[in-house]
């Protein structure tokens, strides 16, 4: 009888080892990524700034990085408003149409996030309009997520979800990533 007793310690013992075990494995994989919309400010916020476009000058300074850069709901949302802002209107799902291509290496105005921000908000010569208090900040760094995806520059962990139901071209996620090259020539 005392032999059975140690047994089933033994065995209440191992199982709860194994239910707390598993309980700390459950709770340190349910961290969610982060969302930061409300840090961001919105479309009537964006204050004017007049710069110097000139495409192959000067590096521009430091380049901040998008808040929805590691994260696939923000690229996801981006690839979402790149459809619903008629991006590939120009850009061709961004293989390039009137606008330049967004999936391969040669970026006029720089492929930092900034840049691209930048280009998004105060729009550029020869085509691209400036969506200036027309697109909320938010969206505009998702847009940024999303464009900087489609050359492979995000890692797959991060990548939007692919839309396979109208496939045209690869899936972000299985791109072979571009190294940005500055061309400063459209």
């Amino acid at each position: 009888m005392k032999n059975c007793d140690s047994r089933a310690r033994m065995s209440r013992c191992l199982v709860a080892s194994i239910a707390a075990t598993m309980l700390v494995m459950i709770v340190s994989s349910c961290e969610r990524e982060s969302r930061p919309i409300e840090k961001l400010t919105s479309a009537a916020t964006q204050p004017a700034s007049l710069t110097d476009l000139i495409p192959g000058g000067a590096l521009p300074p430091a380049h901040e990085t998008s808040p929805f850069q590691q994260n696939a709901w923000g690229m996801a949302e981006g690839k979402r408003l790149f459809t619903y802002y008629n991006c590939s209107g120009c850009h061709a799902n961004g293989g390039g149409g009137m606008g330049p291509a967004l999936m391969d290496d040669k970026w006029i105005y720089g492929s930092d996030p900034t840049a691209i921000f930048s280009s998004i908000v105060e729009g550029r010569p020869n085509g691209m309009p400036s969506w200036r208090n027309k697109i909320a900040d938010a969206q505009v760094w998702q847009i940024v997520a999303y464009v900087q995806s489609m050359s492979g520059q995000s890692p797959q962990a991060a990548m939007p979800a692919r839309s396979d139901h109208m496939r045209a071209t690869t899936p972000e996620n299985a791109r072979r990533a571009q190294t940005p090259v500055r061309t400063g020539a459209p």
